[in-house]
C-alpha cells in the first residue's frame, strides 16, 4: 500500500494470545477484589461512623486522664497516650467508660502529642460521651470520623479499572487496524 506523506500507513496489530489474555483477565480480576476489598473496608468503616453519630449523647464526667508510656524493646523509642476514663448514666444506671474513640486511644511516639490530646479532657471536667443504645457499657467520647465515606471513590477506581481490564482483554476482537 503506498500512501502519501500527509496520511498515516494502516498497521495491524498482532492478535493477543490466549495466554496473555488469561494473563489480562487474571491481572484485572485481581485489581478489582482488592479494589473491592478496600471498598468494603471503607464502607463499613463509614457506616459505623454515621451510626455512632446517632447514638444519644450523655452527660459525662472524667475521672482519670493521664499519659501511658510503653516501650516494645529496648532498641525502640518509647510510645506515648492518653489514659482517659469518665463515669456516665444510662437509665439512672451508673457506668465508666474508657475510649476516647471506637479503636481507643492511640500512641504515638511524640510525648507533646499525647498531653494535648490529655489537655483536651482534663480530669473532674464535665463533658459528653456518646453511648451504644444496644450495649449501654459501650461509650466514646469522640465519634468516629467520616473521611472513610468521602475516599471511597479512590479504592473504586481500582474495581472499575481491573473490570474494564478483564472486560476487554476477553472481548476478542479480529481485524482491528490502527493508524501509525
Amino acid at each position: 500500500m503506498t500512501r502519501d506523506s500527509c496520511s498515516s500507513a494502516i498497521v495491524r496489530r498482532p492478535e493477543a494470545t490466549a495466554g496473555g489474555r488469561w494473563y489480562l483477565v487474571a491481572l484485572g480480576l485481581l485489581l478489582a477484589v482488592i479494589g473491592g476489598l478496600f471498598v468494603w473496608l471503607m464502607a463499613r468503616s463509614f457506616l459505623r461512623a454515621d451510626e455512632m453519630r446517632a447514638w444519644p449523647e450523655v452527660p459525662c464526667v472524667i475521672l482519670t486522664s493521664e499519659i501511658e508510656e510503653r516501650v516494645h524493646d529496648p532498641q525502640s523509642p518509647p510510645e506515648y497516650r492518653q489514659a482517659v476514663s469518665f463515669g456516665y448514666q444510662w437509665r439512672g444506671e451508673p457506668h465508666t467508660g474508657n475510649l476516647l474513640t471506637l479503636r481507643g486511644c492511640p500512641w504515638s511516639s511524640k510525648r507533646g502529642l499525647a498531653e494535648a490530646r490529655a489537655a483536651q479532657y482534663p480530669t473532674g471536667q464535665t463533658t459528653t460521651c456518646r453511648v451504644d443504645p444496644e450495649n449501654p457499657g459501650f461509650a466514646v467520647l469522640q465519634p468516629d470520623s467520616l473521611a472513610p465515606g468521602f475516599s471511597i471513590w479512590f479504592p473504586g477506581l481500582f474495581v472499575v479499572g481491573g473490570l474494564v481490564i478483564a472486560v476487554r482483554a476477553l472481548v476478542v476482537r479480529r481485524g482491528v487496524t490502527t493508524n501509525a
